[in-house]
């Protein structure tokens, strides 16, 4: 069981684990061990998940989101399998837990006046120095 908050819970049977070989330093035994850690969660079909939280996160741009709304992890920042699956699981509810954030409204507001003249002097003062820069052609 994956404990994401005090109200939300995942079952173990909805994580999908696939131990694959990870590739980086090892030595001899790093070809004969599959200690990289690949969760997949069915977002899109977790009974779960509240509704909300589910539209949060399939509403995210999120690169380990596939088109069927299955949220892919590979973890393989250790050397050794247990370690791997619990950054994997970690960071999984990590993912999660974002989706419990409701994001504030932005509210539209315009800019000042102040502001505005602020704008205007400093690309008069632009103007000005780039004018200073150029050659008068027409007295050569």
């Amino acid at each position: 069981m994956l404990i994401v908050t005090a109200a939300i819970a995942i079952p173990d049977s909805e994580l999908v684990e696939r131990f694959t070989r990870a590739d980086g330093p090892g030595g001899q035994h790093v070809n004969r061990t599959e200690s990289a850690v690949e969760l997949r969660f069915d977002v899109a079909g977790s009974p779960s998940l509240p509704d909300k939280v589910r539209e949060r996160l399939l509403a995210r741009k999120d690169r380990r989101m596939t088109d069927a709304g299955v949220l892919v992890i590979q973890a393989r920042r250790f050397r050794d399998q247990a370690r791997n699956r619990d950054d994997a699981r970690e960071r999984l509810a990590d993912v999660l837990r974002e989706g419990t954030v409701v994001a504030k409204k932005r509210v539209a507001t315009k800019p000042t006046r102040a502001s505005k003249e602020r704008r205007l002097v400093g690309k008069a003062q632009r103007s000005q120095t780039k004018r200073t820069r150029s050659r008068d052609w027409s007295r050569e």
